[in-house]
């Protein structure tokens, strides 16, 4: 719920002007996420936002540009490297094993990290399926995976 929560927070202060953390909480509620003063304080510290002066004179929040990119992918690559047991594809389909009741957190990682040629990813209990815009895409994407796990 953390890492969904905090990707939200990325998504809406990319796309809103968000001046305050009681706005920020406040979207977060209406978008039904049940958070706190303190959460989303934490959540400004680990993903180091930073305030900025935007184009209509208002201080907004934003991403420490790449630092708080690159910690956040980083972290997503950690979720599923200790969750995935195994990936393989078939044409343009890629199939991930994950530990019991961790397909899900795979495939929220994935979809995350906004890998270009994925089409889109349904998890169940321990299987993510994932369609690649191509059968060469799934290819790479699982040897990557493969290298990535080692």
């Amino acid at each position: 719920m953390k890492f969904q929560r905090q990707a939200k927070i990325l998504e809406l202060i990319e796309h809103n002007e968000i001046e305050t953390q009681e706005e920020l909480s406040m979207r977060l509620r209406d978008l039904g996420y049940d958070t706190t003063q303190a959460t989303v304080s934490r959540d400004i510290k680990e993903l180091r936002l930073i305030k900025i002066l935007s184009p209509s004179g208002k201080y907004r929040y934003a991403t420490s540009t790449q630092e708080a990119e690159n910690s956040f992918v980083s972290r997503l690559q950690n979720i599923f490297r200790e969750c995935v047991t195994g990936v393989d594809a078939a044409q343009n389909i890629v199939v991930i094993k994950t530990l019991p009741a961790l397909a899900s957190a795979a495939a929220m990682a994935i979809d995350a990290m906004r890998v270009p040629k994925v089409v889109g990813t349904i998890s169940g209990d321990d299987t993510v399926f994932i369609v690649m815009r191509d059968n060469e895409s799934a290819l790479e994407f699982c040897e990557d995976t493969k290298n990535m796990l080692k």
